[in-house]
């Protein structure tokens, strides 16, 4: 699928699987047909600056963007017309962001190592920043009920959070040696995994917050990206080391 200027640095599918959406250095994002690989329709423009970080609602109506440019915006994925004004707050560049499962809430994670919520219907920020890390916080994510978010940072840590409170649940989940590039729930919530500098994949529990096993090895470089499947058998992650590897969880 080309058609981007420049690094393409998120995707993501749509929850039925016809479209995909991505976001770039070109400060564009892009609907793509699943079916044909043609592009739908325009580029979504209005960000400044690179973007990091897209993603879908559950119903597929609406595509939320992070950017170096500090902002967070929503699109109608229908229209491609930007929904309101940028959602404005962070003091640095946003790294990461996802919807709630139910579509009313997004979460971002920034430079500014801070996590925030924000009201998908008003644009306004819910509560006080979610505050801990100590650095950058590169990758956000809900479960699947809603009730927590996971957050990884180049602090080397996994943060949950509870999102009625924005309290800390626990102390920080700690084993990785190196900056956290990325973490994501299994579906039933009950696991959390991680992705770091260090070149390791880590299991953790999310009762007990402690590490299920052995670190997960075999990566010749860090690791940038991971993901459970949808029965949370397995995992799947990405590297600089130019490969792809599926992993029992």
């Amino acid at each position: 699928l080309q058609g981007h200027d420049d690094w393409v640095n998120s995707v993501a599918f749509s929850a039925d699987d016809t479209r995909i959406v991505s976001g770039s250095d070109d400060k564009t994002i892009r609907l793509w047909d699943t079916v044909t690989g043609a592009q739908i329709g325009d580029p979504l423009q209005g960000h400044d600056h690179h973007v990091t970080s897209v993603a879908f609602s559950a119903d597929g109506t609406k595509i939320i963007s992070g950017s170096l440019d500090k902002t967070i915006r929503l699109w109608d994925t229908t229209t491609g017309a930007q929904i309101g004004d940028p959602l404005q707050g962070h003091d640095g560049s946003v790294n990461s962001v996802a919807f709630s499962a139910d579509g009313t809430r997004v979460v971002s994670g920034s430079d500014d190592w801070t996590i925030r919520l924000w009201d998908t219907a008003t644009g306004a920020q819910i509560g006080d920043p979610l505050q801990g890390h100590d650095h950058r916080v590169t990758s956000v994510a809900f479960s699947a009920d809603g009730a927590r978010i996971v957050s990884g940072s180049d602090d080397f840590t996994v943060r949950l959070w509870d999102t009625a409170t924005g309290a800390q649940i626990g102390g920080p989940l700690q084993g990785h040696d190196h900056y956290v590039n990325s973490v994501a729930f299994s579906a039933n919530g009950t696991r959390i995994v991680s992705g770091s500098d260090d070149k390791t994949i880590r299991l953790w529990d999310t009762a007990t917050g402690a590490q299920i096993g052995d670190p997960l090895q075999g990566h010749d470089d860090w690791v940038s990206s991971i993901a459970f499947s949808a029965d949370g058998t397995k995992i799947v992650s990405g590297s600089p080391d130019k490969t792809i590897r599926l992993w029992h969880a």
